[in-house]
Order: structure tokens, then C-alpha cells, then sequence
């Protein structure tokens, strides 16, 4: 019989006589497990114990699941190094987690993760059978490593291992948002701007037309036309532009074929397309580095990275290469025959495993990547300035010509009519 996570309510006469009651989540192959358990613990006497069903204990998970606080990476990160310090430094791993568990220095998340850990590991579960039952919040790469860890001896090293590595994602992730945070902010602005303008300035300007009885081009006439459908439909042009995000939003989470176009069209755009590059093999370069050094083997490397790995366009190259690789084919030669990897890149793996220094060329690819995501962020806000100010000029330009026209007639009429009448 193996092992099975099971929840007991139990009953427990104490020596001094009063009863303690509560529930009790274990790793076991036998009932009687838990009462030789519960009996040493207390140094008391079982005095009933019952298996509450399967679907209790799925409750309780979704329970869980709904009302536990959202694990930051930074939390992540936190318990993973503070764990592996304190195990490289001889804490048993029961006092480790307690430490952790109890500390009040503001770190809730790195907290909260202890106690799950804790919680598991008291029940009779391996660290790396911990790690998996908490998929939200210690990734596969993660999980992976703690399973060598376990195994070779070398777990404070793989937990070690493991913060550096989400530390040096979580600077690629905050590279990203911030080379996106201008362009985002300058065109939602553009957008603010131009409903104001159509919705207040041009009706108030085609009121005045109308009672001067001017003679309006059709360029104004359309712009007219233009606000005075949005201001009659403003309530179904909200409504149709809030479901069309949730229809894009829902399409990209739920169809992976609409999801993988529109990362192939990121990839295809000219300034999308170098930062997705540059993002992407960072990315890449630094999961594959960190688990070829683990000892994974390329196969299982290339199955842990493609379900890491959130660009579509990526990943689905990358498990072409992982079929090449199961059929023989070395990962560069693979990378050069699928197509969409950087040169560069691919020549340097195949060096790496002609020469067995497979390992020092992917730490330098990631190195490489993460330098040239740097400067992609530091240059996309001054690539990507002049082509919002001309959008933002045209856009202006246009409002501006359309409603400066028919009041430079009007001034042209009444010039003519003063002096005509002089």
C-alpha cells in the first residue's frame, strides 16, 4: 500500500485527564501510524480516530486555495535563500522552517510559505512532495532542483541555487514593465485626451457652428458626425469596448492557437520584436543554464524549460527541439534546424557541446542576454518617444485643422462683410 495523504479527527485522553480534540494531516500507509504518533506526541491515550472522506479534504484545499494570500516572487525568493542559508549553517529543517514561520520582521509571505512547508513536511512528506503540492508558488525549475537536491545530498545548494535564480527573473520581469510603463502611459493619456475632445470640445464647437450658420467643410462634418455618435452611444460604445478586452483577454487564456499568434506577432513587430527576443532568450538561456548545471539531463531540461516558458513562440520551438534531442540530434544543430533562435546563440551551444563546456556557455549566453535586456530597456523609451509624438501630433493636428477651418471662414466672412459694408 503507498502512502496517501489522509485528514483524521481525533480524540486524545491526556495524562492530567482532560481530552484534547482536533485534526491531523498525514502522509501515512496505515491508521495505526497516526495513533503511535498521536500517543507519542501527547502522552496520552487514543481515544477514537476517524478518516474523514476524500472530498473533505478536497474542501479544505479549495479553501484554501481561494482565501490564502497571493505569494509575491520576492516572498519566493526570500524563503527559498533564508532556508538555504539556514541549512548550509547546520539548522535542522524543522527549526528552520519554526524560525521562519515565527518571524516578525514584516516578511508575510515568506512566512506564510514557511507554514505550508512546515505543515507538509510534520505530515510525513519529502521537501521536494512539499514543493509539488504548492505549484503557485515554487515554479517547476524550482521544484526540479529541489528534487536533486534531495536526492544527491545537496539540498541548501539547490534552495540557494533556486533564490538566485527567480531574483535574476524577477530583474528581467521588472525590466520589461518598465521599458513598457512609458509607451503604456503616453498612449492611454492620447486616449484620455481624444475622448475628452470628442465628447466635450467638439460637440460645444458644432453648437456654435450651428448658430452661426457656418458653411463647415466635410473633414468637421465627419468629426461632427464622429462625436455626436459617441456622445447618443457613449453607454454601447462602453459596453462593446469593455467586452471586446474580456473577449481578447478570455481568447488569450484560454486559446492557445490565438495566444501563439499574438506572440508571433510580437516577434514580428520591429520594437516588439527585440524586446521579446532579447526577454525571451534571457529567459531561456538563464532556466536551461541553471538546470544543465543541476545535472538534468537534456531531455527533461528542455520538458522543465517549455513549461516554464510563457512566450508561445518559444515554446513551441523549444519542444521541437526536445522531440530532435529524443531522436538524437544534438540541441544545436536542433536550435539551427527549428529556426527562430539567435545565431549567436545557437553557435555557442553547439561549441559548448562539441567541447563539453555546455555549462559555461549558457552562463555566458545568460549573461549576454540579461546585459542586452538592460540596454533594450534604457533605449526603447528614446526609440519609441518620437514615434508617440507624431502619432500624438498627427492625432492633435487633425482635431485642431477640423475645427480651426470653419472659424477661419467665418473670421474671412466677417472681414468681408465689415468691409463690404464700410
Amino acid at each position: 500500500m503507498s502512502p496517501s495523504l489522509r485528514t483524521y479527527f481525533y480524540r486524545v485522553l491526556l495524562p492530567h485527564g482532560k481530552i484534547k480534540m482536533g485534526f491531523l494531516r498525514m502522509l501515512v500507509e496505515r491508521d495505526h501510524s497516526v495513533r503511535m504518533r498521536l500517543e507519542s506526541q501527547t502522552d496520552g491515550a487514543v481515544l477514537s480516530l476517524i478518516t474523514l472522506p476524500a472530498w473533505f479534504n478536497a474542501l479544505n484545499d479549495l479553501r484554501l486555495k481561494l482565501f490564502r494570500r497571493h505569494i509575491q516572487p520576492q516572498d519566493q525568493a526570500g524563503f527559498l535563500r533564508d532556508m538555504g542559508i539556514m541549512l548550509e549553517s547546520g539548522v535542522p529543517m524543522m527549526e528552520a522552517l519554526k524560525t521562519l514561520v515565527e518571524d516578525d520582521s514584516g516578511h508575510q509571505g515568506v512566512s506564510e510559505i514557511a507554514k505550508r512547508v512546515h505543515t507538509d513536511l510534520i505530515s510525513g512528506m519529502r521537501v521536494p512532495q512539499s514543493f509539488a503540492r504548492h505549484p503557485d508558488v515554487f515554479p517547476e525549475t524550482v521544484r526540479n532542483l529541489a528534487e536533486i537536491g534531495d536526492q544527491s545530498g545537496s539540498l541548501p545548494q539547490m534552495l540557494l541555487e533556486s533564490a538566485a535564480h527567480i531574483e535574476r527573473l524577477i530583474d528581467i520581469r521588472r525590466d520589461i514593465k518598465t521599458a513598457l510603463i512609458y509607451p503604456t502611459m503616453v498612449f492611454v493619456t492620447i486616449i484620455g485626451v481624444g475622448f475628452f475632445w470628442l465628447y466635450y470640445v467638439v460637440p460645444n464647437m458644432a453648437q456654435l457652428f450651428k448658430q452661426l450658420q457656418a458653411k463647415l467643410p466635410p473633414l468637421t462634418k465627419w468629426l461632427i458626425a464622429v462625436s455626436d455618435a459617441l456622445v447618443q452611444y457613449i453607454l454601447f460604445f462602453s459596453v462593446l469596448f469593455v467586452l471586446a478586452i474580456v473577449g481578447l483577454i478570455w481568447l488569450y487564456k484560454n486559446f492557445p492557437r490565438f495566444k501563439s499568434a499574438c506572440h508571433s506577432m510580437l516577434h514580428s513587430l520591429p520594437i516588439a520584436r527585440t524586446l521579446s527576443t532579447s526577454s525571451g532568450m534571457a529567459f531561456i538561456t538563464e532556466h536551461l543554464a541553471l538546470l544543465v548545471r543541476a545535472g538534468l539531463d537534456f531531455m527533461t531540461s528542455l520538458e522543465v524549460l517549455a513549461n516554464a516558458t510563457t512566450d508561445q513562440y518559444y515554446r513551441q520551438r523549444l519542444l521541437r527541439v526536445r522531440d530532435a534531442v529524443a531522436r538524437g540530434e544534438g540541441i544545436g544543430v536542433s536550435m539551427r534546424r527549428v529556426g527562430g533562435f539567435p545565431a549567436m546563440a545557437v553557435r555557442m551551444i553547439s561549441v559548448g557541446e562539441e567541447s563539453g563546456s555546455l555549462n559555461k556557455q549558457l552562463d555566458r549566453l545568460a549573461a549576454e542576454y540579461r546585459k542586452r535586456l538592460d540596454v533594450v530597456v534604457t533605449s526603447l523609451g528614446e526609440i519609441i518617444k518620437p514615434a508617440l509624438i507624431l502619432i500624438a501630433g498627427g492625432f492633435f493636428i487633425f482635431l485642431i485643422v477640423a475645427l480651426l477651418l470653419p472659424i477661419y471662414d467665418l473670421v474671412r466672412q466677417s472681414v468681408s462683410h465689415s468691409l463690404g459694408g464700410g
